[in-house]
């Protein structure tokens, strides 16, 4: 919810710019598909119950109505997908971790994120496909900058605390890398 205090800048078909999507990513990586998909679906459900946590503090199921619904529901699948392919990436190859990090983040919002909020796009804003596609085009770039930072605080959060990231068990010293 913090990260859509910051007032959205509308950008396509009155979708705003916003760092929501930097959240559910990092959500994912940090806390897994599980817990991550959990908690940002209890986000997803306090602002469609009527807490002022998206966008422009919008809140309510009217929401749904609007151009940026696909991207709303698509968050909590986000994150799931994004802490399965973390943690798929990191148990398997040790090295390069900021770049699976990032591949994982910026895979995840290519194949879950745009394509449902051109999804929402098309049926709530009227877009054609072509029309809805360019518009979230627009959204590439920050989104680029957006996964790179979410590798980048994920890999000091594991730096941080260990024991969070994937292929330590619990209980057990983390190996030393």
């Amino acid at each position: 919810a913090a990260f859509s205090l910051l007032p959205g800048i509308p950008l396509a078909a009155g979708v705003p710019i916003t760092l929501q999507t930097l959240a559910v990513i990092l959500t994912g990586m940090i806390l897994g598909p599980g817990r991550g998909a959990a908690a940002v679906g209890l986000y997803l459900v306090a602002g469609l119950a009527g807490l002022p946590v998206f966008s422009g503090f919008r809140s309510g199921l009217g929401v749904l109505a609007g151009p940026s619904a696909g991207y709303l529901l698509s968050f909590p699948l986000a994150a799931l997908v994004a802490g399965l392919l973390v943690r798929f990436l990191l148990r398997r190859i040790r090295r390069a971790r900021f770049a699976l990090l990032f591949a994982a983040g910026l895979g995840t919002s290519f194949l879950v994120v745009h394509p449902l909020g051109i999804a929402g796009m098309m049926l709530n804003a009227s877009l054609s496909f072509p029309a809805a596609l360019g518009a979230d085009m627009l959204f590439w770039p920050g989104d680029v900058v957006k996964n790179l930072a979410a590798a980048a605080v994920a890999l000091s959060v594991f730096a941080a605390f260990p024991k969070l990231a994937p292929g330590v068990k619990p209980g057990r010293k983390p190996a030393h890398r």
